[in-house]
């Protein structure tokens, strides 16, 4: 055998073997399952995609979209609620497709853990209450952090796409009200948005698993409003400051906050609080300093003897910039009284 024929075997041979492994990719695709939404509200107005799966194989983590919205070995995609008061009101959620109950569980407080002691109490339970369905072919779904009592389904269990398998929760290992979704193919975590496993990269061709994909968000709204006091995370998770009117005399200070995901160090921050008679009461830009998965900011004013809060609407707009692209833009209004 010459060597000219040896090598066109083997170019014939890998040709071969490449494209036996792309149709095996594809049949495997082909099988998936189409998937709904796995949350019952509308991305961008009630609810929010705050982590999305960890695609970098190394130690670093980025998401599908090439951004930071992830961490490091992030195996699901987070739909986040704004706070624990809208999930004690109750946001379903709901079977990504039709399947069959493998595995459920329910029991667990909601909790948000933000210390060590609190990690170690939820240690093997990290998921909290959940459900795990599978959907044929080796294909299944998983449901992490429903709300204590909430879980609607039973081991065995056949049930429908849409189909409604408990509450948003804030139950195991999680410092904000979301559902962790995670897809798997044979044991292996799958990305819903490129139908890749969680190691091939970003920037990458893809085939997404979803029946309409959501929009790519690197960083939005969580909620916004008004405050008498500065206002922290643990205070906003719990759903505080969400009144809309208050009496002239019950407030120290008048303070116009955000709460946003997915910030990164140089977007530009545009902050302006506005009386009632139209006056430009605080005007605050600024260029973030560092990087954040949330991002608290306030501007306000204090409400003194010699200059106080006049009664009336006030006016708070905020607006976020990237690479001059404005990535968020709100408005929200107080009525003092």
């Amino acid at each position: 055998m010459t060597k000219k024929i040896y090598n066109e075997i083997i170019i014939v041979f890998f040709i071969f073997a490449m494209g036996l492994a792309l149709s095996v990719e594809s049949a495997e695709i082909s099988f998936a399952p189409v998937l709904d939404l796995p949350v019952k509200c509308i991305l961008g107005k009630d609810c929010y995609i705050m982590h999305y799966v960890d695609v970098d194989p190394g130690p670093g983590a980025v998401d599908f979209g090439c951004g930071r919205q992830t961490y490091d070995k992030h195996d699901g995609t987070d739909f986040g609620i704004p706070d624990m008061e809208v999930m004690k009101r109750g946001v379903p959620v709901l079977a990504a497709a039709s399947g069959v109950v493998l595995r459920v569980r329910d029991g667990a407080a909601d909790k948000i853990i933000d210390d060590r002691t609190g990690r170690k109490n939820v240690e093997n339970i990290e998921c909290g209450n959940g459900v795990v369905l599978s959907h044929g072919n080796g294909w299944q779904t998983q449901y992490c952090h429903l709300r204590k009592e909430s879980v609607a389904v039973k081991q065995g269990e056949r049930v429908k796409s849409g189909a409604l398998l408990g509450l948003v929760g804030a139950s195991g290992l999680t410092s904000f009200p979301h559902v962790h979704f995670t897809v798997r193919h044979s044991g292996r975590v799958i990305d819903p948005f490129t139908g890749l496993e969680n190691n091939s990269g970003c920037n990458v061709a893809h085939h997404s698993l979803w029946g309409k994909t959501p929009n790519y968000i690197p960083a939005g709204l969580i909620r916004a409003g008004f405050a008498s006091k500065p206002p922290d995370k643990a205070d906003l998770w719990r759903g505080e400051f969400a009144d809309t009117k208050a009496n002239a005399e019950k407030l120290p200070t008048l303070l116009f906050w955000v709460h946003v995901f997915g910030t990164l160090k140089g977007d530009q921050e545009h902050i302006t609080l506005i009386g009632p008679d139209k006056r430009i009461v605080t005007d605050s830009q600024k260029s973030l300093m560092k990087s954040n998965k949330s991002w608290i900011s306030y501007t306000g004013k204090r409400n003194t003897i010699e200059r106080p809060l006049i009664k009336g609407k006030w006016r708070g707009i905020y607006q976020l910039k990237r690479d001059n692209r404005t990535l968020i833009h709100l408005e929200r209004i107080f009525l003092i009284e």
